[in-house]
């Protein structure tokens, strides 16, 4: 998985993929400081970003082969922050596989188990040769 991401923004992001199967995705983030608010903790937009990422991963292996995927909705709780140096762990699952849409979980924790944030996200199942 890391080969297929080499200069796109999982790899910007510094996204490191640990375990990837249909039924969950697990990764990680660790928090540096250009990914950071003023406060110097993890930034929403790149919390949103990571665990956006790990659900489109999660979407596509459970999508027929050749389509593509889009987010068409993603909502985000975000419950605690993360400061600088910590190891962010990113849990995506599955939670509907449609025809035309597939819904995923993904939690996000510090590596103590610390809540960060939980998102549910939609992808839209985009057929090929559309």
């Amino acid at each position: 998985m890391q080969e297929r991401v080499k200069g796109l923004l999982p790899d910007t992001l510094g996204i490191e993929f640990t375990d990837v199967s249909k039924d969950k995705v697990l990764a990680q983030l660790t928090v540096r400081r250009d990914l950071c608010t003023l406060g110097d903790s993890l930034h929403g937009g790149a919390i949103m970003a990571f665990a956006d990422t790990l659900g489109a991963v999660a979407a596509i292996l459970n999508m027929p082969e050749g389509s593509r995927t889009t987010t068409i909705e993603s909502k985000t709780n975000f419950i605690g922050g993360a400061p600088i140096g910590t190891k962010v762990v990113g849990e995506s699952a599955p939670v509907h596989k449609g025809r035309t849409t597939v819904v995923c979980q993904t939690t996000l924790r510090t590596e103590a188990g610390k809540l960060v944030a939980l998102v549910t996200q939609t992808q839209l199942v985009i057929q090929p040769g559309v």
